[in-house]
């Protein structure tokens, strides 16, 4: 039997925390959480995907439920199969959510279509028996690593926090297997960011390497500003230091500062990205490139601004996407990207990894579990449940 969804549920959760960084605090911060229900059963239970955005951007309750679920609902449900007629085809749910969108403009939809694209990817790889990262390498002739590269996402502002607060939680990075961990910048002025970058630095002593974002924060004379103090410094990468639309910073930037930089986390189309590498000056040899999944649109124009990086000549290596989710972990393992974020205390329960796989050396291992692997992780999976089962 052909398929069918039979139901879209979507819920906004809190993931709020007292954290900021150069630009937001996370007081009020909210995430959607989707359920794509279908009419088929694996091993006695209907298959649902599930999915979510990512951190930074706010829940998007209001434009999936009004227009991006009923689309797919109202569907002619054998638009949305694949050839076989077996599956769900990701591709065509997608067309069918983008019905009648004007192109640019990408804002909150991107967020929103990227959510219920999550939850269909999910349900189709449930559906083939397979977890995702193996259905898309088998999609894209590549062979499937399960071993992923991930860094320690942290070292936030925080009401009261001072340097000795700041290293201890990196040193419980190091103590977790992380050999590469990130720190904010820009909220503070440039004297107390060097004192706090070096204290960090003291604590790694060498068994880790730093990276640090301003999130978007700074105007080209600050950028240069900080790109010519943190020249004294062995960082992993610079990032996002300024907004992510002004090209022309993020070219100028590359004079004053050598070193990697990495950018792209609030670019939410392939075609912004195509723009990022045609004036953005960005360096293929040492740069990285952090598009999100989650944000922008979902897998199915993931898969498109990959093609950009091909066209661009770039290598799919250089991607260590935002967001920390295990959506993203998945494409990393498929599709052979660099690595990817995680947060290791924050966000929770949507960060982090399935129960039991531990961080060995800067590397995950995925389990072989169906879909995204959501059912892995037993306190996001206990959320998921209470929403569609």
């Amino acid at each position: 039997m052909a398929p069918r969804i039979v139901a879209i549920e979507e819920r906004t959760r809190p993931i709020a925390s007292a954290i900021r960084n150069a630009y937001i605090d996370f007081s009020q911060m909210t995430t959607s959480l989707v359920a794509v229900v279908t009419d088929v059963v694996r091993d006695g239970r209907r298959v649902v995907g599930y999915g979510f955005n990512s951190n930074g951007r706010y829940g998007q309750g209001g434009l999936i439920r009004e227009r991006f679920a009923p689309r797919l609902l109202n569907a002619d449900p054998a638009a949305l199969l694949d050839a076989s007629g077996e599956n769900l085809d990701p591709d065509r749910c997608w067309a069918a959510m983008m019905a009648n969108e004007k192109p640019g403009g990408h804002g909150e939809r991107s967020v929103a279509v990227g959510t219920l694209d999550m939850a269909i990817w999910d349900a189709v790889a449930k559906i083939a028996g397979k977890p995702l990262f193996r259905l898309l390498a088998e999609r894209h002739g590549r062979e499937p690593d399960p071993r992923v590269f991930v860094y320690a996402a942290g070292g936030y502002y925080y009401p009261g926090k001072d340097t000795a607060a700041l290293r201890a939680e990196m040193r419980s990075y190091l103590d977790r297997g992380y050999t590469v961990v990130k720190m904010k910048i820009g909220g503070a002025p440039l004297a107390e960011d060097r004192a706090r970058i070096e204290a960090v630095l003291a604590e790694l002593d060498g068994k880790a390497r730093l990276a640090v974002d301003a999130n978007g924060r700074f105007d080209l004379e600050t950028a240069i500003a900080y790109a010519k103090a943190l020249n004294d410094y062995p960082l992993f990468w610079y990032e996002e230091p300024g907004d992510p639309l002004d090209f022309h910073l993020q070219a100028t930037l590359a004079q004053f500062h050598p070193g990697p930089m990495a950018t792209g986390e609030n670019l939410f189309s392939h075609q912004d990205a195509r723009n990022l590498l045609r004036y953005g000056a960005m360096r293929p040899d040492r740069d990285w490139l952090q598009f999100d999944c989650a944000l922008s649109y979902g897998l199915c124009e993931y898969q498109r601004t990959l093609a950009v990086l091909t066209e661009c000549g770039w290598s799919w290596r250089r991607c260590i996407p935002h967001g920390g989710h295990q959506m993203s972990l998945m494409i990393a393992a498929g599709l052979g990207l660099g690595g990817n974020e995680s947060y290791p205390d924050l966000f929770q329960p949507y960060g982090g990894f399935p129960d039991g796989v531990r961080v060995e050396d800067g590397y995950v291992t995925l389990p072989d579990l169906a879909g995204i692997g959501f059912e892995g992780k037993s306190d996001l999976y206990a959320e998921m449940r209470a929403l569609a089962e």
